[in-house]
This record gives C-alpha cells, sequence and structure tokens, in this order.
C-alpha cells in the first residue's frame, strides 16, 4: 500500500503491527507471568513455612509451576482460535502464555534449591524468594506501562497488592 502525503497508511500499518504483537504474544504472555508469578505464591510459601525446608519446598515450587504452565498453555491455545478474535495462532499463544507462567513460578521456586545442609538454608533461601518475587511483580508492572499503557505507579500497586496478599496466605496457611 502507498501512503499518502501525511504517512497515514504507513502509520495504520504500523499500529496495525504493533496491535498484533500486543494481542498475540504480549497479552498471552503477560497472562501467564502474571498466573505463574502469583497464583504460585500460596502453595510454595505455604510448603516452605509448614516444612521449613528447601527440598520439599522445591519439589512442590516444581510441580506447581510446571502444572500452572500445562494448565495455562492449554487454557490460552483453547480459549479461542483466533478466527473470531484476531489474536493469532492459539497454539503459539498457549506456548506463550504457558512458557511464561512456568517461568513466573519457577523464579521464586529455585531459591529453595539450595541445599538444607547449608547454615540458615530455608531464611536464605525464602529471602531470596521474597526477592525475586518483588523483581517479577516490578517486571509485570513495567511490562502492563509499556504495553497496555497502565500508568507505572498504578500497575505497580495493583500487582504488589495482588502478590502481597497472595503471598501472606501462603505464609499464614503454612504456619498454621
Amino acid at each position: 500500500m502507498a501512503a499518502g502525503l501525511d504517512g497515514g497508511i504507513a502509520l495504520n500499518d504500523a499500529a496495525e503491527r504493533h496491535r498484533a504483537f500486543v494481542l498475540r504474544y504480549v497479552q498471552p504472555g503477560l497472562a501467564g507471568l502474571i498466573d505463574g508469578s502469583v497464583s504460585t505464591l500460596a502453595p510454595i510459601f505455604a510448603a516452605a513455612f509448614a516444612t521449613q525446608a528447601n527440598g520439599p519446598t522445591l519439589l512442590v515450587g516444581l510441580a506447581a509451576s510446571i502444572g500452572a504452565g500445562i494448565s495455562m498453555g492449554l487454557t490460552e491455545a483453547l480459549s479461542d482460535d483466533g478466527q473470531v478474535t484476531g489474536r493469532g495462532d492459539p497454539r503459539m499463544r498457549g506456548l506463550v502464555c504457558g512458557a511464561m507462567t512456568a517461568l513466573g513460578g519457577l523464579g521464586h521456586t529455585l531459591p529453595y534449591a539450595i541445599p538444607d545442609s547449608w547454615p540458615n538454608a530455608f531464611w536464605l533461601a525464602t529471602s531470596l524468594a521474597i526477592l525475586v518475587v518483588a523483581v517479577e511483580l516490578v517486571a509485570i508492572a513495567a511490562i502492563r506501562t509499556r504495553y497496555m499503557a497502565t500508568p507505572f505507579g498504578r500497575a505497580a500497586l495493583q500487582v504488589l497488592v495482588g502478590g502481597a496478599l497472595v503471598l501472606a496466605t501462603g505464609m499464614l496457611i503454612g504456619s498454621a
């Protein structure tokens, strides 16, 4: 297509490519990262505080993260075929969503790979896991700001409050 004197068609093409990228990759990836980062907090931290041991917490975290990745990937892939919504290939969206879900949970699971034989291993792993959660939540807020036009302060507040509530739930249940 040829652009008019003001470049309108070229701008529309660029805007449409950006919109397609957001719908096909960013939105499924963001949904997965949010789900993986937030929904796995409760089981991982419940296991951590119930056992006060890194080994069992690592296993629960791996199961929660990988299981959530599979579930979210299937959910995204089966939610629509992309023809009505224009969201693109459902297999690719499912892959992106599932991978980002697993990644979001694995981030705060991996500190529990620290061997229990290390001095203060549980508290070291838990401190690192909480730090990773904070980084994940800030990354989510930044992605929402960049691609979803959500002001950073509002995006950060939303994900931090949600993440804190789920984290506290896991710690309280695990400490019961």
